[in-house]
Order: C-alpha cells, then sequence, then structure tokens
C-alpha cells in the first residue's frame, strides 16, 4: 500500500472507520476514497457493484458494519446478522472481482465461545457456543472471516481479517438505547452530574471482566497490519488488560466528576462474563497499544463535551 495508493474506507464516519480516515491522513496517504451510507447502500448489491467498477480501490478497509450494546443486540437481532452478513458479501466479492489487491475485514472479540479459555487466542475460535445476546452479529462476523479465507484459498486474493476488543474513542455512539457499555457510562454519568442527581443506574452485577482499546489504537493496528501481515489466520487486536463493569464506571464516574452513587441492577443481563483476548500474535509482529484505560476515557470525555455541548 502506496502513499498515492486508491484506499476504499467503508464505513468512514463510524467509530472505527473516522479513525482509520483519521490516521491514514495523518501518515499522508492521499487518495481516500470515501461514501456515506445515503450515497452508497452497501446492503445494496448493484450499487455496490457499480461504485467498485467506476472506483477500481487498489485497498479495502472494511469498517462499515450495524454495531450495537447488549439492548440493540438482543431487540434487533434479525437487522444486526441481516445488515452485517450482505454488507461484508457485496464488498468482499466486489473487491475480488474488481481486483482489489488488499482487503481488511473488521472482526469482532464477540466471535468468541461465551466460555472460551481466557485469554482469548486465535485457535478459540468455533470452539464452543456463542453469547446468545450477540450470537447473530457473532454469526455474520464468522461468516465474514470464512469468507475472506474462502476467497484467499480459491482465488489467491489477500484479504486480512482482524479481531479487536471493545473499542471506544472519539465518534462513538453514545445513544443510550443502542450504544455499548463505555460511552453509555460516559453519558449516564455526565447527564447525572448535570441534572445534580445521587445516583446512577448500571446493568447487571458489574462482575463482568471486560478490554477496553482506544480506537486510535485500532486504526493504527489497521494501518500496521495492512502493511506487514498477508496470513489468512485472523488475528487479535487488544491491549491485553481488562477491568470489571464495576471497576469501568468506577473509573468513568471519576473522569466525568460524579460524586453521586452507583447502584447495580442484577436483574438486566451481564453477557459474557469474560472477555480478554491473547495479543501474543501481533506484539510478535511489533505492535503495541499507545493508550491506557484511564487516560482515554479522559481523551473520550473531552470530546463527548465539545461534540455535545447540550447534554
Amino acid at each position: 500500500m502506496e502513499l498515492t495508493s486508491k484506499i476504499y474506507i467503508a464505513g468512514h464516519k463510524g467509530l472505527v472507520g473516522s479513525a482509520i480516515k483519521r490516521r491514514l491522513e495523518q501518515e499522508g496517504y492521499s487518495n481516500l476514497v470515501t461514501r456515506t451510507s445515503r450515497q452508497l447502500d452497501l446492503r445494496d448489491q448493484r450499487q455496490t457493484a457499480r461504485f467498485f467498477e467506476r472506483e477500481r480501490p487498489d485497498c479495502v478497509f472494511l469498517a462499515a458494519a450495524r454495531v450495537g450494546g447488549i439492548m440493540a443486540n438482543s431487540t434487533y437481532p434479525a437487522d444486526f446478522i441481516y445488515d452485517n452478513l450482505v454488507i461484508e458479501t457485496n464488498v468482499i466479492h466486489q473487491a475480488f472481482l474488481k481486483g482489489v489487491g488488499k482487503l481488511l475485514f473488521l472482526g469482532s472479540s464477540c466471535i468468541y465461545p461465551r466460555h472460551a479459555p481466557q485469554p482469548m487466542q486465535e485457535e478459540h475460535l468455533l470452539s464452543g457456543p456463542l453469547e446468545p445476546t450477540n450470537a447473530p452479529y457473532a454469526v455474520a462476523k464468522i461468516a465474514g472471516i470464512t469468507m475472506c479465507q474462502s476467497y484467499n484459498r480459491q482465488h489467491g486474493t489477500r484479504f486480512i481479517s482482524i479481531m479487536p476488543t471493545n473499542l471506544y474513542g472519539p465518534g462513538d455512539n453514545f445513544d443510550l438505547e443502542s450504544s455499548h457499555v463505555l460511552p453509555a457510562l460516559i453519558r449516564k454519568f455526565h447527564e447525572a452530574k448535570i441534572a445534580g442527581r445521587r445516583r446512577v443506574e448500571i446493568w447487571g452485577s458489574g462482575t463482568p471482566r471486560r478490554e477496553f482499546l482506544h480506537v486510535d489504537d485500532l486504526a493504527g493496528a489497521c494501518l500496521f497490519l495492512m502493511l506487514h501481515y498477508n496470513d489468512s489466520e485472523i488475528i487479535n487486536v487488544g491491549t491485553g488488560k481488562e477491568v470489571t463493569i464495576l471497576e469501568l464506571a468506577e473509573m468513568v464516574k471519576t473522569v466525568v466528576g460524579f460524586e453521586g452513587k452507583i447502584e447495580l441492577d442484577p436483574t438486566r443481563p451481564d453477557g459474557t462474563p469474560r472477555k480478554l483476548l491473547d495479543i501474543s500474535r501481533i506484539r510478535a509482529l511489533g505492535w503495541e497499544p499507545h493508550y491506557d484505560l484511564y487516560r482515554g476515557i479522559e481523551h473520550t470525555y473531552r470530546w463527548f463535551k465539545k461534540r455535545y455541548p447540550n447534554l
């Protein structure tokens, strides 16, 4: 991938895609191709085919996806499996037909079994049942991985698949109906502080353990792997560190400056008990994350206040 290569970033308005775009621009890549979902519906096979025929990108970052937290996944399982299957099918197939030199597919740590050994290694994929609350999304992502591997094996393409852990950072979704846990906590604590409330309720027991990766670190890993990785096997991207949901809530509470109490609602679902990635494979290639979690939350909260001054 050269600085002048034509690079298509699918999903450039989302959390991951916008971070990839920022990183590429910072590194001097000048021939970036983007389309909003209104300009190009990647669920539409004909639109996607016409776009690839016209643009003929050299490289593709496939970050377009329907994503969300436990509530969104539980409420709209059909939307999650349909949209993600169709998007990845259309983009990966057109990348093959139009001779794309390299494609990076964004998976997710939720592809691993609910009770996978910890930390989760790439070899644990398909070794047990999935977490029921996000199984439709996970199945779609597993299909995308298998599709990349199959095209590589049959057609000699260079399509790589990376599995990031839980992400956060500038550009995140802070809608309480569809967001992931960390941005939801930031908004909850911020609104409680502004309103002078004395407590903030969080879902579940607070005991599940999660790993969090700043999206700018992921963007750096995506560029690094695009330049240095060509294996069909999936590769994990994370920090190798984890916290409980309650510890995370305490951290967000401190960053925001909320002085009330945290109340747990154990009647709400916890999701997977633990999700920690083994990142030894990417570390062996020479990549390391930059942000520690507390500093990353501070950075994200500053962005949130600028982006949503009226909340």
